[in-house]
This record gives structure tokens, sequence and C-alpha cells, in this order.
């Protein structure tokens, strides 16, 4: 695996720690690690804030600028989790994706597997789709290699039989939205301690204004996108106001440097 350190600027100290393969720490110096009962996520933003470009598909790589190193830290967040949560939008976005931590960063297939099972996950990590209007793409790789969705019971109806007969479609009521803690509390059921969500920003949104995210990976990639009505871009939460009043401030636990990314964590709860 050729891919220079990630610089270390801040940690502080007593957090939860992994234990990662020689190699993975020689990249990802400090601690690496959260305690097993949470929800985390991860983004790639713009300097000016910018997540997700909808006129553009697979914005995210634009956004992140090509950068291995943020494709690297993707990996070991897929590798370390026991589900993975994103909306259908995010989905429709990415219509090759299968978010695995080997799509993320294949170079370090083999260690990313030797995390996963040193960190005392087991079997794969099992992907889910949150929507609320049911409209799914079929003809998505994603389905082929096993997902889960979970909506409202109009999203159910509208995916009748569209779908592989192995899908499990979960609707969590007659509801307007799909809640988030009636999400989490799905996946708990199904045995899901560590939930890692990769938004996008409105399954963001939700989550947080809800106080469920309890860490955030955030990469800012040094590139700005702009905003205009004519072509709207999306910041790091969508479709929810948290102020006022102001939510509680959130806990720096990281700040790690590559070339001109910056790769900060932050901690959301206590």
């Amino acid at each position: 695996m050729e891919l220079a350190p990630l610089e270390l600027l801040f940690e502080p100290e007593g957090l939860p720690a992994f234990d990662l393969p020689a190699s993975v720490a020689a990249v990802y110096p400090g601690t690496f690690g959260y305690a097993r009962d949470r929800v985390v996520a991860n983004f790639v933003s713009t300097v000016d804030g910018v997540v997700a470009i909808p006129t553009l598909t697979g914005s995210n790589k634009l956004i992140a600028a090509g950068s291995a190193a943020d494709r690297f830290v993707m990996g070991l967040l897929r590798a370390t989790c026991d589900t993975l949560v994103v909306g259908s939008h995010t989905m429709q976005a990415s219509p090759k994706s299968v978010w695995s931590a080997e799509q993320a960063y294949s170079p370090a297939a083999t260690l990313f597997a030797e995390l996963r099972a040193a960190a005392g996950f087991t079997g794969e990590p099992e992907i889910v789709i949150l929507t609320r209007s049911g409209e799914l793409d079929p003809a998505h790789p994603l389905w082929e290699t096993g997902a889960i969705v979970i909506t409202n019971d109009s999203g159910r109806s509208t995916i009748g039989r569209a779908l592989p007969a192995a899908t499990d479609v979960i609707s969590v009521g007659d509801t307007a939205s799909v809640d988030p803690a009636a999400v989490v509390d799905v996946l708990h059921t199904r045995g899901h301690r560590t939930i890692l969500t990769e938004g996008g920003p409105t399954v963001f949104g939700a989550f947080v204004g809800a106080g469920l995210v309890d860490e955030l990976f955030l990469t800012v990639s040094p590139i700005f996108a702009g905003r205009h009505p004519i072509d709207p871009r999306l910041s790091l939460i969508e479709g929810k106001l948290l102020t006022p009043p102001a939510p509680d401030e959130a806990a720096l636990l990281g700040v790690r440097r590559h070339g001109g990314h910056l790769f900060l964590r932050y901690g959301l709860t206590a």
C-alpha cells in the first residue's frame, strides 16, 4: 500500500482505540477507534461547505479532489461498522457504489479485513437504504451484493415487487417521513450496534436534529464549489434548522492533514 501517512496535528488523550494492523497505523497515526454503540457519520466537503452537487453524478469524487487519503479513511470507517446507512438520493448519485471498504480503497482491502476482525466485527456490514418515496433503481448493482430498505408504508407500496425478491423492505409505519429514531430501533433489533452513515445531507440533518449522531469524520477538501440558484449545491445539513436554540458545541477529537486536505473528527454527544 503506497500512501503517504496522514500528519497528526491534534488529538486528545484517552480516546477508544482499535488494534490497528501495523501498515494501517503507519498511514493513520494516533488513535482510531470508538465505543461499540455509536452512530458515526462520514462526509467530504469543499472549503465553502458543499458536500453534494445533485446535477453531477458522483460529485463526491469531484469534491474529494481525487484524494486517496480520503478514500482510505472511508475504508477504515466502513471496515469498522455493523451497518452502513445511506439515503436514496445518495444511492442515485452513486450508480456504481456498493459501499464496501474494498471499493473505497482497494489497495488496503486485506488490511481492512484484518482490522475488522481485530476490532470484533463479523461478516460484512449490512447496507441500508432509506427512502420516503420508494423510488429506487432496480438495476443498481447494490441489490446484487445485498441491502435492505427502510421506508414508510407509502414507500413500501411504491416499491412493490420492483426489487429482487431477496431484498428486505421494512416500513416504519404510516408516516410522512422515515423517523431516524425508528431507523436506529430497527437496526438495533437486527443486532447492529455500530452504525455508519455517509449521508446524504438530508439524512444527516435528520439524524443530527434527532440527537442521534455521536461522531462526525469530516474531510475538508481544498477546493471551492460556489453556489447559484440555477445549479444548487448542498451543504452538510439540509432540510433541518438547528438554531435557534443552538445545539451543544461539538468536541474536536482529531485533526490530521494529507497534502491540502484536512481530516477532522468531532464528537457530537457526550
